[in-house]
C-alpha cells in the first residue's frame, strides 16, 4: 500500500489531467490516489473513470477553502468518500466558485490595465475546464518562469503578495460550515496541512462537529508539525493522512516519493470506489 491522498488537477489550481495524475501515480507505484481540487465536485466522475483505467484505487475528495473567524486565519478542510452531486458541499462551494472567478477576472484586468504583459485569453484558456481563473492561471498567463525561481517569486510578490496590485482576496466560507457540509453529504472531514495554516487551536473545536481526521504528511510539515499532529489524533482519536499537494507545473519543485503515505487509514479504505 502507498498513497497520496493530496493531489490536483486541471479542474482547480493545477496542471496535469486526470489522466496524466494517473499516470504519475502509476510512476510513483502508487496504488491509492484522492485528488481533491479546491471548492469543486466537478472532476470526480473523471477522476473514477481513469483511476479505473489505471488500476488506482480512488478515493473521492474535495478540498474546501474555509477560514476560521475566530482566529482571522484560512483554514483547509478536507472531504473524503463524497459524491459529484453531494448538495450540501455544493451550496456552499459553487457561490465561492462564483466569487473566485469574479474576482480573478477583476485581478486580471487590473494587472492589465497596470502595464502587465498579461493576454486574458491565455489565461483563460488554462482555466477552461472549470471556467474558473485561478491567480495560477494568471502567473502563468504572465511568466512562463517555475515557481521556485526568483523571477516568479518577486512577480507574485508584486501581484498577489501582502499589500501587491491585487492583493484583495475573496470571502472564503466558515470552516465549521465546511465540516457540517461535508458530514452531511456523507464524507470523512480532515483538517488540510495544520502546520502550513496554524490550524492546531481549531481541532478541538471541530471535533465536537465530527472531525474525522488530522493531515501528517505535507510538503510544508517538519518534525515538530509532525509531532503536533500525531499528538492531537492520539489525544482526539482521529485518523492521519498525508500527500504531496501536488500542482504540475505550478508546484515547487519537491521530491514526490518524500509525501506518500504507507498505510491508508480503515475509514478511507471503506470510501474507495468500488
Amino acid at each position: 500500500m502507498k498513497a497520496d491522498l493530496h493531489l490536483h488537477s486541471i479542474y482547480s489550481d493545477a496542471a496535469d489531467t486526470i489522466e496524466q495524475l494517473c499516470r504519475l501515480s502509476v510512476e510513483r507505484n502508487l496504488t491509492h490516489i484522492s485528488i481533491v481540487d479546491h471548492d469543486m465536485t466537478m472532476h470526480i466522475p473523471e477522476s473514477i473513470e481513469m483511476a479505473k483505467k489505471y488500476n488506482l484505487q480512488f478515493i473521492p475528495g474535495i478540498e474546501i477553502s474555509a477560514f476560521d473567524f475566530k482566529r482571522n486565519r484560512p483554514v483547509h478542510i478536507f472531504g473524503y468518500g463524497i459524491e459529484a452531486k453531494s448538495e450540501h458541499i455544493l451550496g456552499l462551494c459553487n457561490p465561492l466558485q462564483e466569487r473566485r472567478h469574479a474576482h480573478g477576472m477583476w485581478q486580471a484586468k487590473k494587472i492589465i490595465e497596470a502595464g502587465y504583459s498579461l493576454h486574458l485569453e491565455e489565461a483563460l484558456s488554462y482555466a477552461k475546464t472549470s471556467g474558473i481563473l485561478f491567480k495560477q492561471h494568471i502567473m502563468r498567463a504572465i511568466t512562463k518562469a517555475h515557481p521556485d525561481t526568483a523571477e516568479y517569486k518577486q512577480l507574485y510578490k508584486e501581484l498577489f503578495g501582502n499589500g501587491g496590485l491585487v492583493s484583495e482576496d475573496i470571502e472564503y466560507v466558515d470552516a465549521f460550515e465546511a465540516v457540517k457540509a461535508i458530514k452531511a453529504d456523507g464524507g470523512l472531514v480532515v483538517v488540510a496541512h495544520p502546520g502550513q495554516l496554524d490550524s492546531y487551536e481549531l481541532i478541538e473545536e471541530l471535533v465536537a462537529l465530527g472531525l474525522d481526521g488530522i493531515d501528517l504528511i505535507h510538503p510544508d510539515h517538519d518534525e515538530i508539525d509532525h509531532a503536533k499532529v500525531r499528538a492531537l489524533a492520539e489525544k482526539y482519536n482521529l485518523f492521519m493522512t498525508g500527500g504531496s499537494d501536488y500542482h504540475g507545473v505550478y508546484s515547487h519543485a519537491m521530491d514526490l516519493e518524500t509525501y506518500c503515505i504507507n498505510e491508508v487509514p480503515q475509514q478511507l479504505l471503506e470510501k474507495v470506489v468500488k
